[in-house]
């Protein structure tokens, strides 16, 4: 017999301040207090895994196509099982620290970005979507807020000054500003300029909840 044991969410408490989440491919998630979670053996898997299923599917036999299926399900299981880790490690480090969570809002990510074709394998073969999933979920049965941000120019901003340029991107892992020189691990600066515009979203909501001023 199963039993269903509803936990009921807790409220929502107010943020001193939020943890910026960067979301990407080679480093599945940093955040702005400098974790980060690479994905580098996960990817080595997902890359192994492609490969044979484009050898099963030259094969076309009934053999490889039962195994193809296995072999969906188990990159499937392993994908959930890391984005379940990443996203538990990240709500309990903004809870133990009283703030809140901010992540870019990718909706359309797959349209929106253009990749070098073993990136762009990487990217459709990463769920984002369902990682960011889980980070809602359990922020919510946390009580950890939770804000959506405007991903726009946050790899290429400087979190120091805020001067935006393409080039401040030098490669996947540096961010040099043109402007004040910085040098930081690309995907950190981009986590802060995350976390900052978590405090601009969640100030803006605060205001339009108060009451008018009679």
């Amino acid at each position: 017999m199963l039993v269903t044991v509803r936990v009921p969410d807790t409220e929502v408490y107010e943020p001193d301040g939020f943890l910026g989440v960067d979301l990407g491919i080679v480093n599945i998630a940093t955040t702005s207090d400098g974790r980060v979670m690479a994905g580098r053996e996960l990817n080595r898997y997902r890359r192994r895994q492609l490969r044979l299923r484009a050898k099963l599917q030259r094969k076309g036999t009934k053999s490889a196509k039962r195994l193809l299926k296995r072999q969906r399900r188990k990159e499937s299981r392993r994908v959930r099982d890391a984005n379940h880790r990443i996203s538990k490690r990240i709500v309990a480090e903004a809870e133990r620290t009283s703030r809140g969570i901010a992540l870019e809002d990718l909706k359309g990510i797959r349209q929106r970005v253009r990749q070098r074709k073993p990136q762009r394998a990487a990217l459709h073969s990463w769920a984002f979507a369902q990682l960011g999933e889980f980070i809602a979920y359990k922020a919510k049965r946390a009580g950890v807020p939770l804000v959506l941000v405007d991903p726009a120019h946050t790899s290429q901003m400087c979190c120091e000054c805020d001067h935006v340029d393409t080039r401040n991107r030098v490669d996947q892992g540096l961010f040099v500003c043109r402007a004040c020189g910085v040098v930081a691990h690309a995907d950190r600066n981009a986590s802060h300029n995350i976390a900052a515009r978590g405090v601009t979203v969640w100030n803006a909501g605060r205001e339009s909840r108060a009451p008018a001023t009679p």
